[in-house]
């Protein structure tokens, strides 16, 4: 569940840090006073996109970190050991700032992450139900996404409409082919001339690098054949080299050292002169050997067949290594879907797949329909819309689309009349109680352990309101429940109270105590001055509270 909550800087809240405790608890306040912002900063942490206009004015940057105790949720802790961000046994931190330019970084546990990994985390952590989810209803791709995520079968939709898509695109090759039949042979023969060309070949581009080096060097072996004979003959190779020279010298010098012994170092010298003009032939000799005009001509050769193969196609060479893997591709596409028996095997086989799926899809489906039609009618006349009743249709669809084999739409029913679409009967009262049963009865059955109702009883009033209040304290039983309200029969069936009030275009809150709470209550109920009369009242509905 939700530990703490810190904010600072985030739209009209300066600072504040909030400790929750498990159970029902309320966030009240005058419109506008910021109760709806905390719930929009929780989003924040959890993942949502966000853009500089969140971060204070004045301020460089937005900072929210939110702290979750995750002791039991055996899931979310592996997840968090596979994605090496797991921290303190039992809790999770989540942060994020935003600078004042809108940049965005996030930390689970300390740790950098992305924002679709802080979104992941936020998945198995809270579950945000927003002021206009009611709205949402009226949308039959809403209504069935709603359908499938009650009944556990959003991953399976989700594979559903992959299947379709690639059932219609096997479809739409083999159509396709069918119409263009002779121009795919005539394509089909290109490419196979063009990669027989490409592949004869043999192009490599680092050998190509190489080739070129050589080439430059060899271009200009006459004059290298010439100058390095020359040098060798000048070394040591003629009668009159400098090999013989030195050696002449170091043997005229020899018959003086004995005279005098300061020769020596100068035939040591003379000694490693002769020495690296020794190497230096030995070397000559060598590159000269591999100066081979045929080796040349080669080379010729070989550039001009890559040159020639390049005006061909308008490619540079180091372009022609994609164009035969992308030829390969091309004619190995063409083959593949020259085969019309094969075509219409594949399409047959996605067909099956798609069907096999939408068909488990269809009776998870049926089974949420039955229970939730059930459920949410005994709801309505729980909040006076006695003889009301909610239908889920499942109309089939003869060939299918990407959502299935059946239409999803939420009927409904006044006393005395026929089922009709909720679009076209619900008033926008009916329509929020509606909205409440259907997020109520799917919040039961899920595994997220915290759920934030934010101004969800809008258009809710009277007895209906004390009903919503106690649905949602039933709720916290068993989850952590924040909600946003401004109707006081809601915050008196909660369990704990904070107060958000606005001063000086700043934003505070603050738990109630039992006095607190009483005083809050009275405002609620929307008196002009509050009398002692109002706080018996609203002591009254706080100790009605108590006898859940």
């Amino acid at each position: 569940m939700l530990a703490r909550l810190s904010i600072r800087n985030f739209v009209i809240v300066e600072a504040v840090e909030l400790e929750f405790s498990s159970g029902f608890t309320v966030f009240t306040g005058e419109t506008g006073a910021g109760k709806s912002i905390l719930v929009d900063a929780l989003a924040l942490v959890l993942g949502e996109r966000s853009d500089a206009s969140v971060v204070k004015a004045g301020a460089d940057r937005a900072e929210i970190e939110a702290e979750f105790s995750i002791s039991g949720l055996a899931a979310f802790c592996a997840w968090l050991v596979d994605a090496e961000l797991d921290g303190d046994e039992g809790v999770c931190l989540l942060r994020r700032v935003i600078d004042a330019t809108g940049r965005s970084r996030c930390w689970i546990n300390g740790r950098s992450v992305t924002l679709q990994q802080l979104r992941e985390a936020g998945e198995h952590l809270v579950d945000i139900h927003g002021q206009h989810a009611h709205q949402s209803l009226l949308k039959p791709l809403m209504q069935k996404e709603m359908l499938d995520t009650l009944a556990g079968a959003g991953v399976l939709a989700g594979e559903v409409f992959a299947a379709y898509r690639k059932w219609s695109e096997a479809r739409r090759i083999r159509e396709r082919q069918e119409a263009h039949r002779e121009e795919a042979q005539s394509r089909r023969g290109q490419l196979e001339w063009q990669v027989q060309e490409l592949s004869s070949l043999s192009f490599d581009p680092s050998d190509w690098e190489e080739t070129l080096s050589e080439h430059r060097k060899l271009a200009h072996a006459a004059s290298l054949i010439e100058g390095t004979s020359l040098a060798q003959d000048l070394i040591g190779e003629s009668e009159d080299s400098c090999l013989a020279r030195l050696a002449s010298i170091d043997s005229r010098l020899a018959g003086l050292e004995e005279f005098d012994p300061a020769i020596s170092p100068i035939r040591s010298l003379i000694d490693s002169a002769q020495i690296q003009l020794g190497e230096a032939l030995h070397s000559l000799r060598h590159y000269s050997a591999d100066l081979d005009p045929e080796r040349f001509a080669s080379l010729e050769a070989r550039m001009d067949a890559v040159h020639s193969i390049c005006r061909k196609y308008r490619a540079k060479p180091e372009e022609l290594t994609s164009l035969l893997e992308k030829s390969r591709s091309e004619l190995a596409e063409i083959q593949q879907s020259s085969d019309l028996e094969a075509l219409l095997g594949r399409e047959r086989d996605a067909r099956e797949h798609y069907l096999s799926l939408a068909t488990k899809l269809g009776e998870a489906r049926r089974e949420m329909a039955k229970r939730l039609s059930v459920e949410v009618t005994e709801s309505m006349q729980d909040l006076s819309m006695a003889g009301a009743a909610f239908s889920v249709s499942l109309e089939a669809l003869e060939e299918g689309d990407a959502h299935g084999l059946e239409r999803v739409e939420f009927l409904v029913r006044s006393h005395g009349t026929e089922f009709r679409p909720l679009a076209k009967v619900a008033s926008g009262g009916e329509l929020s109680r509606i909205s409440l049963a259907i997020q109520v009865i799917g919040s039961r059955g899920g595994t997220v352990p915290t759920l934030i109702f934010d101004e969800v009883d809008v258009g809710i009033g009277g007895g209906v309101a004390e009903i919503v209040g106690r649905m949602l304290a039933r709720l916290g039983a068993s989850r952590q429940v924040l909600c946003v309200t401004h109707l006081p029969q809601v915050a008196s069936q909660a369990n704990h109270q904070f107060s958000i009030s606005r001063e000086k275009d700043v934003s505070r809150a603050k738990i109630l105590d039992a006095e607190g709470r009483v005083e809050e209550i009275s405002r609620m109920l929307g008196v002009v001055a509050i009398t002692d009369t109002t706080r018996s009242h609203a002591r009254e509905m706080l100790g009605f509270q108590s006898s859940l």
